[in-house]
């Protein structure tokens, strides 16, 4: 057989190619909550693949209904409830810490992007599924990085910081504006820090010019009331 006629084969209703194309949505979905699992979220490669599958399955189930002679099938309405459905699968991964770090939004819009690739592989458009793979990975690793590039280099910067009560949020302005930062907004947290001595404060900072963020939390480190830092 020619690789045009396997892939003919695989594009149709055989029983054979659905079942093919079911295996190939589960592996690529699979490859996907991998990068997840390497990277430590919630959801990992048995989530991705099921989901995957799950997806692929509901589409060739919906295509065999609407052939069904006698029977009047709605093609879109499968396809439709996977959709919704995913929506709120994902949203069980996003989670907000008592920080205000919102986490889970990749893993959630990655689920529901593979659901989307599963639907497309069972529906028999292996051109639209392998390219969303493709694009998945694309933007989980290369855009990943361009992301974080382009925050690391941001005038803007986020920080909690804890500092003593003692004159600790006082002498923290006084170094702030010493620095040539501009405080957008300071508010208190409501959460327990590490050492009952101190307050914690959610500071928004606009810097003087693009310069690493690692680098500004080493100044805040560096101060003797500052006891814990980081960036949110």
């Amino acid at each position: 057989m020619t690789l045009s006629n396997i892939y003919n084969f695989l594009q149709s209703t055989n029983n054979m190619a659905v079942a093919i194309r079911l295996v190939i949505a589960t592996v690529l979905g699979g490859l996907v909550g991998w990068e997840r699992l390497v990277r430590h979220h919630s959801a990992g490669i048995k989530t991705f693949a099921l989901v995957s599958l799950g997806s692929a399955v509901s589409t060739a189930l919906n295509i065999y209904l609407a052939m069904l002679p006698g029977v009047s099938a709605d093609v879109s309405r499968i396809p439709a409830g996977v959709v919704s459905g995913i929506g709120f699968l994902g949203a069980g991964t996003i989670l907000v810490t008592g920080k205000k770090q919102i986490k889970g939004l990749s893993t959630a819009a990655s689920l529901w992007v593979t659901a989307c690739m599963g639907m497309a592989i069972g529906g028999g458009y292996l051109e639209v599924g392998v390219a969303g793979f493709l694009l998945i990975a694309f933007s989980n690793s290369v855009l990943l990085r361009i992301s974080k590039h382009v925050e690391e280099k941001s005038k803007f910067m986020s920080i909690y910081i804890e500092v003593t009560k003692d004159q600790g949020v006082t002498k923290l302005s006084k170094e702030i504006d010493k620095q040539g930062f501009m405080i957008i907004s300071m508010n208190k947290s409501k959460e327990k820090t590490l050492r009952s001595s101190d307050t914690g404060l959610f500071i928004d900072l606009e810097l003087d010019a693009s310069r690493q963020h690692n680098s500004i939390l080493q100044i805040f480190n560096s101060l003797d009331y500052v006891n814990y830092v980081e960036e949110v």
